[in-house]
């Protein structure tokens, strides 16, 4: 197999991948046009495997980290998906309550890289909790393939309830104070930006590269935002507009960061779209935010 670079790949493969991993094209369509890209020593074969996730060798916490304690938990979700499992990660030796995370994963349920981000936000002093919208259909099903068929098959506002009955879970949780923020990525970003809608209590929403809420929902706000978006995403990004003219209307608190010419998915560092530098300044962000809204 071919050994292939990021910078050595045409912005066009990572667009046909954003199309695919979001459902606007099926698997057989993406590699027939992905064939188109195979020239040379380039196989599909190769590009498939240049694109897909890699759990192995990017874990950033350990499952084991000797100052976390991670362990799953199920919750009650009566509204959503009835029993839902999730991995509830806090520091090992915590001087009081902590303020809470709710960790919001893509459209293929809890991956490993979701829940390393889970611990991630704990080793930074937070409660995290990190659900699986998967749970009633199984749970997240090994790969991302088959964990987008499954997510497809659920109501995304029921899946919604299920996020917010994770709030309440951790907002009632006797080693956490009370105040408890969500972060979220992709459609976990449009969980996050409707947790602020529909969550009266909710102290702060980071909502990365997600779809944004109705402009009628946007007086419903009430917890402050700081969003971030790829320079590259034109999905995305062609809804940020009227968002913000919504957001400057109502009086809303919010902050916004582009990261100029870096794709969708940019904070995800299991595949090829990750972009370092701009994953570590959203996220240097993201935990000074919640620092100065939960703390």
């Amino acid at each position: 197999m071919s050994e292939l670079r990021k910078e050595d790949i045409n912005q066009e493969v990572f667009d046909l991948y954003d199309q695919y991993a979001h459902n606007k094209i099926g698997r057989r369509q993406f590699v027939e046009r992905l064939s188109l890209y195979a020239v040379g020593t380039v196989t599909v074969g190769s590009l498939l495997s240049f694109l897909s996730p890699n759990y192995n060798d990017t874990v950033t916490v350990a499952k084991d980290h000797p100052d976390l304690d991670s362990k799953y938990i199920t919750y009650d979700s009566p509204k959503g998906g009835g029993k839902i499992k999730a991995l509830l990660s806090t520091p090992k030796q915590p001087t009081g309550k902590l303020p809470g995370v709710i960790v919001v994963h893509e459209n293929r349920g809890l991956n490993p890289y979701i829940e390393d981000v889970g611990r991630r936000v704990a080793l930074a002093g937070f409660m995290s909790l990190a659900p699986d919208a998967l749970t009633p259909l199984g749970g997240y099903p090994g790969n991302d393939d088959d964990g987008r068929e499954l997510q497809k098959k659920r109501d995304r506002d029921e899946m919604l309830e299920d996020f917010i009955a994770g709030y309440e879970y951790l907002k009632s949780h006797p080693d956490c104070t009370g105040k408890v923020g969500v972060v979220g990525f992709c459609f976990g970003g449009w969980i996050s930006n409707m947790m602020a809608v529909k969550v009266n209590g909710l102290s702060a929403a980071v909502p990365y590269y997600g779809g944004q809420p109705a402009r009628e929902e946007v007086p419903k706000i009430n917890a402050p935002l700081q969003l971030h978006y790829a320079g590259l995403d034109e999905r995305v990004n062609a809804g940020w507009p009227e968002y913000e003219a919504a957001l400057k209307e109502n009086q809303k608190e919010f902050s916004v960061h582009f990261y100029p010419n870096v794709n969708h998915g940019f904070h995800n560092n299991t595949t090829p779209r990750f972009d370092e530098s701009a994953a570590e300044l959203a996220w240097s962000r993201t935990i000074e935010f919640f620092k100065e809204k939960l703390v």
